[in-house]
């Protein structure tokens, strides 16, 4: 008998959706079919579909046509095989969760499509048709609906799985194929805008339904490859179980034979089926006696601290998101225990910036085979505001209003988008007046729309906030941000947009200024600052955030650098080329912070085990 995890059972539930959405899509199209002539969402129908008829040229009729047989049945049952075939036995681990997700996409649309052309009957525009009419309705369109259910996929496939600045443009010409096609289903007399319109909702509400279901908490294989034990969970196969807890006898057992281990596990970030193969993972690497501890909103890091205070802990494993590497980040820093990331949060940010591969378990495995490596924290306190290390940033304003806003039904649902919904909503916010002192020296007075000190430098999607930050540097990152008008937010997106794609592994700015010195780019929009230590003063009270987690409003905010103070366990060492020589070495082997690929820093200074005593 079948046996699935809680989690997996709560995902297959999803699959009642299907009825709905086929449900409301004949709804849509009841509705189209018998609103009232001259409707004023309809009535322009018309005049688009002849606009086209009377357009047409040999050229745009060859174009056209070519584009209507990429969405043309035979086509997408064709490249849909092939996709499928390819995903399940190239050489490498097949990846069952890509593969189902991909022919079930193009499956359930296109069962929802008949079902609604049952129900609904619309005929085609009255213009001359370039091709033969098939005995469907018109609505919805059957080529926009395949379109977006197999180019869509495979676009999502492309965003999650690949790595690398060409996945950019990979995605973004999949999906430009769904437009296209609805461009050419109109021209060629085929089918009235909403028809097209209607296969858009059904192929998009078929993507979300069906990856919900069969990609949604997955650890699959990415593009770094991985070894057999990544696989997903194959369709009616046995689900694991949760791993026991670190009192159940057999974890006891398993410690005399073994290294220990403590795993901080975020509950919902990383799921049942996860937490097996992490475990799994460790227990082939030698770490048979595992400490597992769950987080909370009262113990961030879980037992973690307890945990650490009994001799023979080897690794400490965060099984979450930058959330829960910095509560851990916080109890190893200074104790020389390494960290391993198991990212599986909402924006990663450290294992982004680490070159870490975006598949938890991918990540995990390429770290444990490499050695560990000091990296930099901060330590940040204020008003209000006890002194906690972050790893990535820390700011105010603008950034920590839309992390405060963020929705956590998005953020469960979205990933990382949830957060651009957000800062939609703050773009209006009036500035704040501040005064930034660093090192001791003067006191700068500013105005600013938000204020970033960072450890790291890249935000999601490749963005680089801070491109000079690097987490070995035995320095932080400041930058201010403050557009003036539109012309200012125009000049502020263009520049930071030129930084998201690249050809080669991101290497951070060398600095050519002073230490303290400040430079500004976008025409003032942005201005940046490097300092060990940063004092940053409100004229009021502000949003403030740490590692994606929201703090108190307050107008201090306080930071300085503890440099190489947290071992991390990486493949190679931080912002190194993956095909560079020597960048492996054992664990328990370090380098001094600022020394990098064989040069030093000449601003860093030698690695100091930091007091665990707060600031005051």
């Amino acid at each position: 008998m079948t046996t699935e995890s809680g989690t997996a059972a709560r995902r297959s539930r999803l699959l009642w959706l299907v009825p709905a959405q086929a449900a409301a899509m004949v709804a849509l199209g009841l509705f189209v079919t018998r609103a009232p002539a001259g409707h004023r969402l309809l009535s322009p129908e018309d005049g688009v579909t002849d606009g086209f008829a009377e357009r047409r040229t040999p050229w745009a009729d060859s174009v056209s046509e070519w584009l209507s047989v990429v969405a043309s049945t035979e086509v997408i049952v064709g490249v849909t095989l092939i996709c499928v075939l390819a995903l399940l036995v190239l050489p490498g681990t097949p990846r069952w969760a890509d593969a189902v997700f991909l022919g079930a996409s193009v499956a359930v649309q296109s069962a929802v499509f008949l079902v609604v052309t049952m129900c609904v009957e619309r005929p085609r525009p009255d213009v001359p048709r370039l091709d033969g009419a098939p005995p469907t309705s018109s609505f919805p369109s059957g080529h926009v609906g395949a379109s977006v259910a197999l180019y869509g996929a495979l676009a999502t496939l492309v965003w999650t799985r690949l790595r690398g600045p060409w996945r950019y443009v990979a995605a973004a010409a999949l999906v430009l194929v769904v437009p296209a096609v609805g461009l050419s289903r109109m021209y060629r007399g085929m089918h009235h805008p909403s028809d097209v319109a209607g296969g858009l909702v059904n192929g998009v509400a078929t993507l979300l339904v069906v990856g919900s279901v069969f990609l949604s908490g997955r650890t699959t294989r990415d593009a770094d490859g991985g070894p057999d034990a990544l696989l997903p969970a194959a369709p009616g196969s046995a689900a694991p179980t949760v791993p026991a807890p670190a009192s159940a006898p057999a974890a006891r057992d398993a410690g005399r034979t073994g290294r220990r281990a403590v795993v901080v596990r975020h509950p919902h970030g990383c799921d049942d089926d996860l937490a097996e193969r992490v475990r799994l993972s460790l227990d082939r690497h030698g770490y048979t006696d595992q400490r597992w501890t769950p987080t909370s909103v009262e113990e961030p890091c879980g037992a973690l601290p307890e945990e650490c205070a009994e001799p023979g802990v080897g690794l400490v494993v965060a099984c979450g998101g930058d959330g829960t590497v910095r509560a851990c980040a916080d109890v190893a820093a200074g104790t020389g225990t390494p960290l391993a990331l198991v990212p599986c949060g909402t924006g990663n940010l450290l294992a982004r910036n680490l070159d870490l591969p975006h598949d938890p378990l991918a990540a995990l495995e390429e770290a444990l085979a490499g050695g560990d490596f000091p990296i930099d924290v901060g330590r940040v306190w204020g008003d209000g505001l006890p002194a906690t290390r972050f790893t990535v940033m820390t700011g105010a304003g603008f950034d920590a209003a839309t992390v405060r806003d963020a929705s956590p039904s998005l953020k469960a649902r979205l990933g990382w988008p949830a957060y651009v919904l957000s800062a939609a909503r703050h773009l209006g916010d009036p500035g704040m007046r501040l005064s930034v002192r660093l090192d001791g020296g003067r006191i700068r007075r500013r105005r600013a729309r938000m204020v970033v000190v960072g450890n790291v430098g890249a935000l999601q999607g490749g963005l680089e906030l801070l491109p000079r930050a690097r987490p070995d540097s035995g320095r932080l990152e400041v930058v201010l941000f403050d557009p003036r008008g539109a012309t200012g937010w125009l000049a502020a997106a263009a520049h930071l947009a030129s930084r998201i794609v690249r050809t080669a592994p991101r290497v951070p700015e060398a600095s050519v200024q002073p230490p303290s010195g400040g430079r500004t780019v976008a025409g003032g929009s942005l201005e940046y600052f490097s300092a060990r230590r940063i004092e940053i003063r409100f004229a009021g009270a502000q949003p403030r955030e740490v590692d994606g987690d929201t703090l108190t409003e307050g107008s201090r905010l306080f930071a300085e650098v503890e440099p190489g103070a947290l071992r991390i366990r990486l493949p190679r060492a931080p912002g190194t080329p993956p095909d560079a020589p020597g960048e492996h070495h054992v664990p328990g082997e370090h380098h001094a912070p600022g020394e990098h690929h064989g040069r030093r820093d000449p601003d860093a200074r030698p690695a100091a085990r930091p007091s665990r005593t707060a600031h005051h």
